[in-house]
């Protein structure tokens, strides 16, 4: 393994953020949410599809597609992780996520109300590759960087991945509100052209940390063979470790409840804008791009208040300014409110990410061999925290009729988020000696 702190390797690790997260932010965030609830709209059926023969909501259905991507990748990460930690080939598994996110993403260029089935087949691989080789890359930041420096190099890759679709939304942007620049007269081919370019860019930027970063080193003692088995078992060890570590014990709690919220709002944000504030497909994308841009700074930001003020204490104000976020939401009615809000939103949507990520490497022990297992356990608690999200912010809308009703049940969870959080500085701020670092 390299020496830790290396520019170059750090770099070519933030540019998987870069690679990956235009996925992100065209097809969860922007052109595939505007696209999609427009082309499930119709005026026989409103905003009643038909999926292999039952009826849903249109917006209720992505979101539970997305649950549903959410909740095979909880059950297949720990089994996977295992394999990785065994044969010490994560680079493998973070090819093979990409390849299969991004040829997702090129098969929703096909996608139209006639083939909704395969359209939102695709949406679920997409989400399942890109889950995927999120697990593999977050698992580098700890034996890249030194505790000291993982805020810093944790805020660098998301920057990075803010810029790189930042960047590739513009690209889109222009084909999508110019079409008629390119002679383009079918109205569904440029967010469709949009999903294919993803899916290049996808592959093509992921080439450099597949050349730069280490496959990993084997590690046989740590699992048996059966690597079905071994995987929940690795999740378990884990678990049953966490009893010893009162800081990363607490700090899982209050990640699990306040991701509910943070990763809900961030997937369920267009499909709001446009449903509820009907804003359309070209002010969705500039709000959007504002929060991807105010994101960058909010994500250097956190890591600079963080050396200050310690990651809890900021973590703690973040989540308070989500709380207030999900109240101000309820009551948005126009769509310069609706870019106030963005805007902030946009500055504690990459903080909270990059701080949490940093923070959770920071409270695990020093050089723990098996950084994998950990972080799966991290993925799992994220993505189980994304799938009660989701299903909860589908069921409500379906339930009362209306996406606001679901933003309020988000607040609840950051709530209790922000609980366990402070709870977490209370405990830290009473233990006077501990093995154990303290983040206050």
């Amino acid at each position: 393994m390299e020496q830790k702190n290396d520019k170059k390797i750090i770099r070519s690790w933030a540019f998987f953020d870069w690679a990956n997260s235009a996925y992100n932010l065209v097809i969860t965030s922007t052109i595939f949410p505007a696209y999609y609830t427009i082309i499930t709209t119709t005026t026989e059926h409103g905003d009643q599809v038909s999926f292999f023969g039952m009826t849903f909501t249109n917006t209720a259905l992505s979101n539970y597609a997305l649950a549903a991507a959410y909740l095979i990748m909880v059950i297949l990460l720990p089994v996977l992780s295992s394999i990785a930690d065994y044969r010490g080939n994560k680079k493998v598994f973070m090819k093979f996520f990409t390849y299969t996110g991004a040829l997702a993403c090129m098969g929703l260029y096909f996608f139209k109300i006639e083939t909704l089935e395969l359209g939102i087949i695709c949406f679920m691989i997409a989400a399942m590759g890109y889950i995927g080789g999120i697990l593999f890359n977050n698992s580098y930041l700890p034996e890249i960087a030194t505790p000291d420096e993982q805020d810093r190099v944790s805020a660098k890759g998301y920057a990075f991945g803010y810029i790189g679709s930042v960047i590739l939304q513009l690209i889109c942007f222009v084909f999508v509100l110019k079409p008629e620049l390119f002679g383009i007269t079918d109205e569904s081919f440029p967010p469709r052209l949009s999903f294919l370019l993803v899916g290049i860019w996808w592959i093509a930027f992921a080439q450099i940390p597949f050349k730069k970063l280490p496959a990993g080193s084997p590690n046989y003692s740590s699992i048996n063979k059966n690597v079905v088995r071994s995987g929940f078992q690795e999740l378990s060890k884990v678990w049953n470790q966490l009893k010893n570590m009162k800081f990363l014990k607490m700090f899982l709690l209050a990640f699990f409840f306040y991701s509910m919220g943070v990763q809900t709002i961030m997937l369920a944000a267009a499909g709001f804008g446009e449903k509820t504030l009907k804003l359309g497909t070209e002010k969705l994308i500039i709000t959007i791009l504002i929060i991807q841009l105010v994101a960058i700074l909010g994500a250097m930001m956190m890591s600079y208040f963080a050396k200050k003020m310690g990651n809890v204490n900021v973590l703690i104000w973040v989540v308070v300014i989500w709380i207030a976020a999900c109240f101000c939401a309820y009551f948005v009615d126009t769509e310069y409110q609706f870019y106030g809000l963005a805007a902030v939103v946009g500055l504690i949507m990459g903080g909270i990410q990059s701080l949490s990520r940093s923070t959770y490497s920071k409270y695990l022990p020093e050089n723990t061999p098996d950084t994998t297992s950990f972080f799966s356990f991290y993925d799992v608690t994220e993505k189980m925290a994304i799938v009660i999200g989701l299903f909860s912010f589908a069921f409500i809308e379906e339930a009362t009729g209306s996406m606001r009703n679901s933003i309020i049940v988000l607040a609840g969870f950051f709530i209790i988020g922000l609980v366990f959080l402070l709870l977490l500085r209370r405990v830290e701020v009473k233990t006077t000696t501990t093995s154990e670092p303290s983040l206050r």
